[in-house]
């Protein structure tokens, strides 16, 4: 009887054992998927690499990025800014190429004096080629707790989301001559650093150092739906089906519900809009405005 006990409890730990290690090999973590790229010591991964903390002073901002490269993908992080005054400070959380013809897709948070908004600052590079500013408030202190900023990017199209609500599309407008991100991989980044020359009213309002050292923390990355790439192929093979449950977000669009509140926020917390800038475009607004 006793070694039957005996085997019982062998058996039930081993059961433990595998799906402790199972649990394991499935949660993602800092440690896993990035790399602190600079910052001496200012950027910290913590908690056992569940997050992610960047911090500025007057001596030095801090940056980290991706171990994997990206060509297409549905990612979700989780930022809390900076609170207080963070005016003069840049949190920058974005993918990017490499070279003088880089692909580019931004999320740029521009801080402000205590009580002001922040500003949600977004770009989209192809080919070297920016200038397609779209600015927003929130509709929330993005201080006070976490909130999970996407990029959805297919061939098709570029879906920004905050909190799942979409704030801004950029689609593929290669048919009218646009260039789009298509053709190269892509590294996660993000920065915190001192860019009061411009970031707060055009640069009038200066970094505050007696306040430093200026925190912003991440957590909650998820990329399991994305194309890794590595030694030039992509683990979504061509025999991956666009229409399969996994893999749906290849062609996801937005559908109309989605449309719907993609008005809403453009509506009431857009700012600032490159296609409705006739000033600085006065020769005519770049192809892709013209789409609806």
């Amino acid at each position: 009887m006793a070694s039957l006990s005996t085997s019982s409890l062998c058996i039930t730990t081993l059961l433990l054992l595998v799906v402790s290690w199972a649990t394991s090999a499935s949660a993602r973590n800092f440690y896993q998927d990035f790399d602190i790229t600079w910052g001496d010591g200012r950027a910290q991964i913590l908690n056992n690499g569940d997050l992610l903390s960047l911090s500025l002073d007057k001596a030095s901002g801090s940056g980290f990025q991706s171990k994997n490269e990206y060509l297409f993908g549905k990612i979700d992080m989780q930022l809390k800014l900076v609170p207080g005054n963070s005016a003069g400070t840049v949190t920058a959380y974005y993918l990017s190429s490499n070279g003088s013809t880089w692909d580019e897709i931004d999320y740029e948070f521009l801080g402000n004096l205590s009580g002001d908004p922040y500003i949600l600052h977004t770009n989209v590079f192809s080919q070297g080629k920016g200038n397609r500013e779209q600015q927003f408030y929130l509709w929330f202190d993005p201080t006070a707790d976490f909130h999970t900023y996407s990029i959805l990017w297919n061939p098709q199209r570029i879906i920004f989301s905050v909190d799942g609500t979409p704030i801004r599309e950029f689609k593929n407008a290669e048919s009218i001559g646009v260039p789009f991100p298509k053709a190269q991989p892509m590294r996660i980044f993000s920065s915190l650093w001192n860019a009061d020359d411009w970031a707060t009213r055009g640069g009038l309002v200066k970094t505050d150092w007696t306040q430093a050292p200026f925190t912003a923390s991440y957590r909650n990355f998820n990329a399991d739906n994305a194309c890794v790439w590595s030694s030039g192929s992509s683990s979504c093979t061509s025999s991956t089906s666009s229409s399969s449950d996994g893999n749906a977000w290849l062609s996801e669009e937005l559908d109309s519900t989605s449309q719907e509140r993609l008005k809403w926020v453009q509506s009431n917390y857009m700012i600032y809009n490159y296609c409705t800038d006739a000033k600085r475009f006065s020769q005519g607004f770049p192809p892709e405005c013209s789409m609806s």
